[in-house]
């Protein structure tokens, strides 16, 4: 399989990706890589599709078993990604702040971005799971 064809193969996330994942939570936002947070963040994430950081992105018991499961199976379980954020939000963990703390709050404010959660504004790779800082544009 090629790095392409990876879930997020930077920094030791690498798994085949999942089909429903992809069908279903990138027709919303990047399909986030699971190692980039802990199982039980993902459980709870899953649990809750109803109040989905403010949406209702409720699915059918099958596809939400399938993608929990997944989600899970490869979640993040060492070091950075082993850590539960406040609220389960990425954006919050203390790795992804880290990582982003030369981009002001203005900068996650512009329109071209909206918020910290728009990981494809900056990373034009990010529906890889490609995160290179090498790699980044951040719009105007």
């Amino acid at each position: 399989m090629s790095v392409a064809g990876l879930a997020h193969a930077e920094h030791g996330f690498a798994v085949a990706p999942n089909a429903k994942h992809q069908q279903e939570c990138a027709s919303c936002h990047v399909a986030y890589p699971p190692g980039l947070l802990p199982a039980a963040s993902w459980a709870r994430i899953m649990g809750h599709l109803n109040k989905h950081f403010g949406t209702d992105a409720s699915l059918d018991a099958a596809s939400t078993a399938e993608i929990s499961a997944w989600l899970e199976a490869h979640a993040g379980k060492e070091g950075r990604a082993a850590q539960e954020p406040p609220q389960d939000r990425i954006s919050k963990s203390n790795w992804f702040v880290r990582q982003h703390d030369e981009v002001s709050a203005n900068t996650w404010k512009r329109a071209s971005i909206g918020s910290a959660s728009n990981c494809s504004a900056c990373h034009a790779e990010a529906a890889k799971g490609n995160f290179s800082e090498h790699q980044v544009h951040i719009p105007k």
